[in-house]
């Protein structure tokens, strides 16, 4: 849904916690020593006389401190236990003063004490063992301590995912991304996912979150970034579900800074690709794209990675050694735009068609002082839109956040 990036944040953990059915564990805190007699004597039967025909007055007994017991939800040595518990103490013959819980590595975790309910702050980690410790005055009014240890359940598989972008400086198409090595399985889990996100801008940004398939999702303003923008994405993961038997089990944390804005157009029709820099035209550049059945994707891209030299094999991209169509060539200056395939390099061998006509297998051909200039000039984040052609840029194949309006970003948010 759409937010303003400075109120972003999730309720981290609070309203989202799960009281665990676990037999509680009764601890009998120690008591303290009484100092006085505990002698009684003991009154005469009931129905019985003194022999001076009169019962005898009972000597009054002292009052006893009774040691507090302590019951700890999940029970000591509970093991399984969902990251998402919390953690109920109640103390009988005692009141409950203060509760602390360490993990294994004997760090405190943040939470609060509510009534007898101590609540984390954010979900607690998987496959991790902690110490709950619960401070109870006694009648007596001296403070003793009960201790109680259990051990979060430990996945089948961790479910592991990449924060991006890592460069320090992007341009100003670049959205924050987060990519799971697997399938957040269910609406409710993709939603808690998002839930968990944080996104901080400076200056304040209005975006949302938006997921492009299952795997991945990513956080884009309403329009492209203001150069200058500092960005700061916290990802606070760890404890969470994705799937069955599969759990988050860390948090990271990236931040990056928009640099100037740079968008470049491609005309598919009249081969021609402008550069504007902060607003100004600074190059034409004669391009030839993709040729019938390679036709290059309209669309708005955005420059992935930079690769100065690679070899280029069409294998890759399903055209197999032996077909017609196969190529394997090395080259220079290579902006990539597209996952299946699409760069922005140098291809001297199509010079001649370059401001012409259309003769690659989807790449953006340029020459090679060209290419040189526009590598140099460009950084990963850049805006590449293409018009000309009627083959659609798609989901799954590249960063396409602006392929869809804003309105139409935000209902692919898992919180709508």
């Amino acid at each position: 849904m759409p937010s303003n990036s400075s109120a972003h944040a999730a309720p981290w953990g609070l309203g989202l916690t799960v009281a665990l059915v676990v037999a509680g564990c009764s601890v009998q805190a120690p008591a303290a020593r009484d100092q006085g007699s505990t002698a009684t004597r003991s009154a005469a039967p009931a129905g019985s006389s003194s022999s001076a025909g009169s019962s005898a007055p009972a000597d009054p007994t002292p009052s006893t401190a009774t040691a507090p017991t302590v019951d700890f939800v999940p029970a000591q040595g509970a093991k399984g236990v969902d990251p998402a518990a919390t953690v109920s103490v109640r103390s009988a013959g005692g009141n409950l003063a203060a509760v602390t819980v360490r993990d294994e590595a004997g760090a405190e975790v943040e939470g609060r004490l509510d009534g007898d309910t101590w609540r984390p702050a954010r979900r607690l980690r998987p496959a991790t063992s902690y110490t709950v410790s619960a401070e109870v005055k006694g009648q007596d009014g001296a403070a003793k301590t009960a201790t109680s240890r259990f051990t979060t359940v430990r996945p089948t598989t961790v479910a592991k995912y990449v924060l991006a972008p890592m460069d320090d400086v992007v341009g100003v198409g670049m959205p924050a991304m987060v990519t799971f090595s697997s399938s957040v399985a269910t609406p409710q889990q993709r939603a808690e996912v998002e839930k968990h996100l944080k996104v901080t801008t400076e200056p304040a940004t209005t975006g949302s979150w938006g997921w492009l398939s299952d795997r991945r999702l990513m956080w884009r303003p309403e329009s492209y970034w203001k150069p200058g923008t500092k960005v700061t994405v916290e990802a606070q993961l760890a404890g969470l579900q994705t799937g069955e038997g599969k759990w988050v089990g860390r948090d990271d944390s990236e931040t990056f800074t928009i640099g100037r804005s740079q968008i470049s157009k491609v005309d598919m029709k009249t081969h021609q690709m402008t550069v504007v820099r902060d607003g100004q035209v600074v190059r034409t550049i004669p391009v030839t794209t993709g040729k019938d059945g390679f036709t290059t994707r309209s669309g708005t891209k955005v420059i992935m990675e930079k690769v100065g030299h690679m070899t280029m094999d069409s294998a890759t991209v399903g055209i197999p050694k032996g077909h017609p169509e196969y190529y394997k060539l090395d080259t220079e200056w290579n902006m990539r735009v597209t996952t299946t395939g699409e760069f922005l390099h140098a291809a001297p061998w199509s010079q001649w068609a370059q401001g012409r006509r259309n003769v690659s297998h989807g790449c953006t051909n340029m020459s090679m002082a060209n290419a040189s200039w526009m590598f140099q000039s460009s950084m990963v984040g850049d805006v590449v839109e293409f018009t000309g052609s009627d083959r659609a840029f798609r989901d799954g194949e590249g960063i396409t956040a602006w392929q869809y309006s804003y309105a139409d970003w935000t209902k692919k948010s898992a919180l709508r």
